[in-house]
């Protein structure tokens, strides 16, 4: 099992568990198109499958929000592999590229605050992301009736 970046090979791959993650409401989905366009953003946990041929057996992204301001979107691990540590993998990966790349500050918008909890973040106001808000948050149709909660990282 390995952590790295996501070839165009695998975004179908990554458009699948994304999708159907969002089935199960446990995030929104993704368009393909979408992936393509942010492919350099992609992190995937690649594993060895059954018959030796390796799967994505998860994902993430990290997005530039603003100068001082990264985001952690579209985690997804397959759920019969979750509790394994694949999204603290992969979360760490984008921490750590965040901090690579002088960021101060991380965020998601998650379902599961207790797992980025565990990660160190704090549960905020999504008022405090207002580039997310009037960039993202805007077309989205759960705006503004958005159940998920916003965590943000200091990065120091």
């Amino acid at each position: 099992m390995a952590i790295r970046k996501a070839f165009v090979a695998d975004i179908k791959q990554i458009h699948a568990l994304i999708n159907d993650c969002a089935a199960q409401q446990e995030m929104l989905p993704r368009a393909l198109n979408e992936l393509y366009e942010h492919m350099r953003d992609i992190y995937v946990y690649e594993d060895e499958g059954a018959a030796g041929g390796k799967a994505i057996a998860g994902t993430c992204a990290l997005h530039i929000a603003w100068e001082d301001l990264a985001e952690i979107r579209s985690l997804a691990v397959r759920k019969e592999l979750r509790g394994r540590g694949i999204g603290s993998s992969l979360a760490r990966s984008c921490i750590e590229e965040a901090r690579g790349l002088g960021l101060r500050r991380i965020f998601a918008l998650t379902y599961a605050p207790k797992f980025f909890k565990r990660l160190g973040f704090e549960v905020v106001d999504k008022s405090k992301l207002p580039h997310k808000i009037w960039g993202d948050c805007i077309r989205c149709p759960k705006f503004p009736d958005c159940n998920e909660y916003a965590v943000l990282k200091e990065l120091g």
